[in-house]
């Protein structure tokens, strides 16, 4: 399906009186004054909205949104009179999204899909609209269950294994910020906003150059796209674990085994698993899958006030009603190794992530509103395959101990430590202006023993050039908890280019547990991609 737009772009508005809504009516009526100067008298009247919008900080006393806006006639126009018709204000733009309802399949195809994060959400989606009625595979539960058994956790330091925050309907971007933000360049990635917002989503995350949608909703709207699959033929089977594969003659997956259940018939099996599957990882080694394993970063959360955030950002506008919480990007190398922020949670939470007894891992999570005290971002250093060993077991782990660790080091609360005191390599500085999130119990002591030298020497050097960045990041009292390992999978199932596995013609790896996405909404073209490939073959059967 094409989708063509004309664009008129980098309209500039001064930061006003008004709040959000008033800055976006004034550059829809500038964006109309320039389409009646030079385009109305050839394509009529048009509707207008917004396209893309951003904030432009730079210049703490002249802050200005960048918008992008979208003119669309209202009478039919053919592309070439549209064309012939544009100015230089104007551009034309189409986009091809697929109809997966229009794919030919072949009949008896019964596709397995492992995972219902967003890799695996978006590729049994396709799966469905395109009739094949996928089987899905989720070993946690789903969002209500999953919710209740997360809180229990936090509450009670009570963790269960198979349901947890790395593992159930939604994936772990379940319980997280709900960033949409992406650097892939990918058509399908408007495609995946446009889902959620068919599902839910608020329309602004369409246009935003940050959008996001919040922990709270976006379990409302995980559950509405799992309820679209089933009632377009798909079947869901929470609380069932992957555990194998049965291979035909030729090699190919001809059915999937299952914990405490029989044996499911496959024609296709699509592995979305996410990052933390690291049991998973190992059997795919024992299935003769070839995984291969990757760099990927450590470090810690931190924790600042947002209205510190705000106003090293903004200055003197920073409660400014036009403007969203202040959130940052910042990363700097040295010797070949990278320290950057990840997963910057404005007005969020931090929360306790672990997947397996004996473990602390932490992650960020905002609600929509982004109405929390404090920002936390992680703060993680670059580890390559070298510092392991180049080894998939090396590579778990090196994850491994580090949250084992800091389990052992406080006995089973979170690690904090003041920036000052990590800085002074001491302790005990109790936190001051800024109380710690996390989400279950805290120990104050010294961080730098979870982690080899090479990482915290990394921390440290961050902390002082992302201070040159934004005034007061390396604040004495700004908090640190540790550990944060899950940034990225260590692994890589290796595909070819029709994204189907090198040791398997039927399997297709896919998503942030495969090591081909970064974030939701990669993670979700990531899924589309190999379900097209997928369908494509399919049609070349009949």
């Amino acid at each position: 399906m094409n989708k063509d737009f004309i664009l008129c772009r980098n309209i500039k508005i001064p930061l006003t009186d008004g709040d959000a809504k008033a800055h976006d009516a004034l550059a829809l009526e500038a964006a109309k004054r320039i389409y009646d100067r030079t385009l109305y008298g050839k394509l009529g009247k048009a509707d207008f909205s917004i396209y893309k919008k951003s904030t432009d900080a730079r210049k703490k006393d002249d802050i200005r949104f960048i918008y992008t806006v979208c003119a669309k006639p209202c009478q039919p126009i053919g592309e070439k009179a549209v064309k012939s018709a544009l100015t230089r204000e104007f551009e034309y733009v189409s986009v091809d999204y697929p109809e997966f309802e229009r794919y030919k399949t072949a009949k008896g195809e019964k596709p397995v899909v492992v995972g219902l994060g967003p890799s695996g959400m978006f590729c049994a989606l396709a799966l469905a609209r395109a009739g094949l009625c996928p089987t899905v595979l989720e070993r946690g539960s789903d969002v209500d269950k999953r919710t209740e058994k997360v809180n229990e956790y936090w509450q009670s330091g009570r963790l269960c294994e198979e349901t947890n925050v790395q593992f159930g309907e939604g994936g772990a971007g379940t319980f997280s910020d709900g960033k949409l933000l992406t650097r892939i360049s990918d058509a399908l990635s408007g495609y995946v906003l446009n889902t959620f917002c068919d599902f839910g989503a608020p329309s602004e995350i369409k246009y935003l150059a940050k959008p996001h949608i919040g922990t709270d909703l976006l379990r409302d709207i995980v559950k509405n796209i799992r309820n679209e699959i089933v009632n377009l033929g798909g079947r869901i089977l929470f609380d069932t674990k992957f555990c194998g594969i049965n291979t035909a003659s030729d090699g190919r997956v001809k059915s999937v085994k299952v914990q405490n259940g029989d044996d499911i018939e496959c024609t296709a099996l699509f592995l979305c698993i996410g990052h933390s599957a690291r049991d998973t990882f190992g059997l795919l080694l024992e299935e003769g899958i070839e995984v291969v394993p990757k760099d990927f970063s450590v470090g810690v959360r931190i924790e600042h006030l947002q209205s510190d955030i705000d106003e090293a950002l903004y200055g003197r506008y920073a409660s400014h009603p036009a403007l969203e919480k202040g959130q940052y990007a910042l990363s700097a190398k040295r010797s070949g190794r990278a320290v950057y922020s990840f997963c910057m949670c404005p007005g969020g939470t931090v929360v306790a992530s672990a997947s397996e007894n004996g473990q602390i891992v932490t992650n960020g999570m905002s609600n929509y509103k982004r109405d929390g005290a404090n920002a936390n971002s992680a703060i993680a250093v670059s580890v390559s395959a070298a510092d392991y060993g180049n080894t998939i077991r090396g590579a778990m782990e090196y994850q491994e101990n580090i949250e084992g660790a800091a389990f052992t080091m406080t006995g089973g609360a979170a690690p904090v430590q003041t920036v000052g005191d990590f800085l002074s390599s001491k302790s005990g500085s109790a936190p001051g202006r800024i109380t710690p999130s996390y989400t279950g119990k805290t120990h104050l002591c010294d961080i730098r023993p979870l982690f080899p030298e090479y990482v915290n020497d990394m921390l440290e050097y961050g902390l002082g050039r992302f201070e040159e960045n934004i005034r007061g990041f390396a604040a004495r009292d700004a908090i640190l908890t540790a550990p944060e390992t899950r940034t990225s999978s260590p692994v890589r199932i290796l595909r070819d280019e029709n994204r189907t596995s090198l040791s398997c013609r039927n399997i297709y790896p896919s998503g942030e547990g495969a090591g081909y996405a970064g974030g939701i909404t990669s993670a979700a073209v990531d899924g589309l991609r190999c379900a097209i490939s997928y369908l494509e073959k399919t049609e070349d059967k009949r």
